[in-house]
């Protein structure tokens, strides 16, 4: 991986898609991949602090912004995002990389590490979206509810979900709980349409997930359960990070900030990572 200390922006044809990328940094390939309406941009706050260590590769996951869909009304499995992600790395380096997957993106790289184990060395799943982790009974619930969300958002409009979405994953939208002097990315125009597509199409993803836990038992890629220090421990992605924990043989590791500490707490965060990564 030759240096790139220069942002660069480009695009992949994929089957069905064009996805939109961007790259910046030196050093190991580090892949971002975010969750709900995260795309390339949306770890602008956080990337400068890791460009240092890291090249720094972000997307717009397919469905958002400029990762243009050939059938916008189809639905993308987690598997296939975590085909588009295989083939997004091949493009641009010949070597394992290093993965940051939040939430949903987590759930992907969960699926990249068992179906191409060798594009990624290791694998950071911040609290993963991932009720196949859980007992059926708890599985069964916690679809129910990310189900409900998609009720919610047909039936009340996207405030009323977002209310209720960060309720189901302790999510703190105050913005009490951020580092001083963070300026919050604003709800426009390109990130509310990002959110519906989430909501419509990704909820949908994790609920007919397909992902078999028991792959990731034999994965040469080591993955890291991560939490954020203050996300309630009442919540479903708690339990899940807990779940992977045991299944993988990992202790947990606490980052500063909730469930979207990566974007509230960008400059601790990415201390955090670069200590955890670094030492691996």
């Amino acid at each position: 991986m030759s240096s790139r200390l220069v942002p660069t922006t480009s695009t992949l044809q994929v089957p069905g898609a064009t996805l939109h990328y961007r790259i910046e940094g030196s050093g190991p390939l580090l892949l971002i991949s975010q969750s709900g309406e995260g795309d390339a941009d949306r770890t602008v706050d956080l990337v400068p602090h890791l460009t240092d260590t890291f090249t720094v590769l972000t997307y717009d996951r397919r469905g958002l912004s400029r990762s243009r869909l050939e059938d916008p009304s189809r639905t993308t499995s987690l598997a296939e995002h975590a085909e588009d992600v295989s083939r997004l790395l091949a493009a641009v380096t010949d070597e394992p990389a290093l993965m940051l997957g939040c939430s949903l993106g987590a759930v992907i790289g969960l699926h990249l590490a068992a179906r191409h184990p060798g594009r990624i060395s290791t694998l950071v799943a911040h609290e993963p979206v991932a009720p196949r982790l859980l007992p059926a009974a708890e599985r069964e619930r916690h679809e129910a509810e990310l189900a409900e969300l998609q009720h919610l958002h047909r039936t009340a409009g996207l405030p009323a979900t977002l209310r209720e979405m960060a309720r189901v994953l302790g999510i703190d939208t105050s913005g009490k709980d951020a580092e001083p002097g963070l300026t919050p990315q604003p709800l426009g125009e390109r990130r509310r349409a990002n959110f519906a597509y989430f909501i419509e199409h990704d909820i949908t993803a994790v609920v007919e997930d397909t992902l078999d836990p028991a792959t990731l038992t034999g994965t040469p890629t080591r993955i890291i359960p991560a939490v954020g220090a203050t996300t309630p421990a009442t919540v479903f992605d708690l339990a899940c990070a807990a779940a992977l924990a045991e299944l993988v043989g990992e202790e947990i590791h606490t980052f500063p900030g909730g469930h979207n500490g990566n974007t509230s707490h960008p400059k601790a965060y990415a201390e955090r990572l670069r200590q955890l990564l670094t030492a691996s």
